[in-house]
């Protein structure tokens, strides 16, 4: 485990917004993928534009975006940071079958992303669940992990293949 204490916890163990003001400003960025599951037919779907909403994949990129900028009201800890960019990838994976999704978050400032690059993941699966729901309830959001950051007193991480 890194770190020795959980930062969001004082002295006492109540609860607070850590203060990063004497923390140096960095260039952050973090990367979180998810993956939304479901049946070779529904993904061709998708793909097509035929889903009865309409276009699922530009939806969920725009839903992405606007979540990664508004993590601080959804996570009550997180600050308020102002993003310099937002990068939604979904790709299709028929080998799955289903859709991945990648979220790239990037800031320069004394805390990092990792929230903001999940919440955009979570938010873009969650949007291709709503989207295509009509074609598919069954469909599942797995995988939702963060992939690398960069940044920070912390340094890098770069997420290792699991053994399972």
């Amino acid at each position: 485990m890194s770190g020795s204490r959980l930062t969001h916890l004082d002295e006492t163990g109540a609860l607070h917004m850590v203060d990063v003001a004497g923390k140096a400003v960095t260039t952050r960025t973090a990367t979180a993928r998810g993956v939304v599951r479901m049946q070779a037919a529904t993904l061709e779907t998708i793909l097509a534009g035929n889903a009865a909403k309409g276009d699922v994949i530009a939806a969920a990129r725009i839903a992405g975006i606007m979540a990664a900028k508004k993590t601080h009201e959804l996570i009550p800890l997180c600050h308020p940071l102002s993003l310099s960019k937002v990068s939604i990838e979904i790709e299709a994976d028929e080998a799955v079958p289903g859709l991945v999704v990648k979220a790239t978050v990037k800031t320069d400032g004394k805390t990092g992303v990792e929230m903001e690059a999940l919440t955009a993941a979570s938010i873009t699966c969650l949007t291709i669940y709503d989207m295509g729901k009509a074609l598919e309830k069954s469909m599942m959001i797995t995988d939702l992990e963060l992939v690398a950051k960069s940044g920070g007193k912390s340094g890098d991480y770069l997420r290792q293949e699991r053994q399972d």
